[in-house]
């Protein structure tokens, strides 16, 4: 049992800070990889909840081959997330205070395969055509990354 789903246990519903990491997955065209999620049914990155004793790059890659089948070598660090808009009310009540790591990958190894307990689909989107139903604890990772591409 997954250390979240054990403190779940405990506090119920009760608000909980989570330290996660996501990963920018792109291809070789720049597209992004994004997952259908399951538990809200919206699109958003690939990553998850730290597990006690894993890094925070242990993390990330450990989601993203749970969540993708992908296999990811090098990590570039982009930059820490938290605060008010992190903050999230998942369907099923249970609410967290995100704080996460995010990472970019630009090679991965593998055949990309969705986990069928968390998404319903995973799929590369260019950055012009993102989905508008966006998961929001994801968007203003996604956003900021857009907004210093435009800047570069």
């Amino acid at each position: 049992m997954s250390y979240v789903r054990e403190l779940r246990l405990l506090v119920g519903h009760r608000p909980l800070i989570i330290l996660g990491a996501v990963v920018l997955i792109f291809d070789q065209q720049g597209d992004i990889l994004l997952q259908h999620r399951k538990d809200n049914q919206q699109w958003g990155l690939i990553g998850g909840s730290m597990e006690v004793g894993e890094s925070v790059e242990e993390t990330a890659k450990r989601e993203t081959f749970e969540e993708t089948g992908l296999e990811l070598d090098e990590l570039e660090w982009f930059d820490l997330f938290s605060g008010q808009e992190l903050i999230y009310e998942y369907p099923n009540r249970d609410i967290v205070a995100n704080v996460v790591a995010v990472y970019i990958a630009r090679q991965f190894k593998g055949k990309l395969k969705a986990d069928h307990d968390e998404a319903n689909e995973i799929r590369f989107f260019k950055l012009s055509e993102l989905p508008k139903d966006f998961s929001p604890p994801d968007r203003p990772i996604i956003e900021r990354y857009i907004r210093g591409l435009r800047y570069q």
